[in-house]
């Protein structure tokens, strides 16, 4: 039976899933840790290897920090006024650019009246 709604690829496993599972594997019974590496797809080395990184306080340095309470939620209004603020950003770098163009092609063309004048 496949659980799906865990990671397929060891590698992309979140470090929550790993905590997690190490502490799963951790608080069973002894008889009862095949079942946990069976269920998730995982060998005792995995285990093994999460458990020292997490006791290394690795994991925990890799933990989500977009989500942790520490850091807090941008209101939608926020996030609103900042995207309206790079848009207007960029609007006004694209209206500074086409000035210069249209300036440009007023100045070649006066010249080229210029020319057609003097050679008139």
């Amino acid at each position: 039976m496949i659980n799906d709604n865990q990671p397929k690829n060891l590698v992309n496993r979140p470090p929550g899933y790993k905590l997690r599972i190490v502490a799963e594997y951790d608080a069973a019974p002894k008889n009862e840790k095949g079942a946990v590496l069976r269920r998730e797809w995982l060998c005792h080395s995995h285990v093994k290897e999460w458990r020292v990184a997490r006791d290394a306080g690795a994991l925990e340095k890799l933990a989500d920090k977009r989500t942790s309470p520490a850091r807090p939620k941008r209101s939608a209004a926020g996030t609103a006024n900042e995207k309206l603020r790079r848009e207007n950003e960029r609007l006004k770098r694209e209206l500074a650019r086409n000035k210069a163009a249209l300036e440009v092609m007023g100045k070649a063309s006066a010249l080229l009246e210029m020319i057609s004048e003097s050679a008139g």
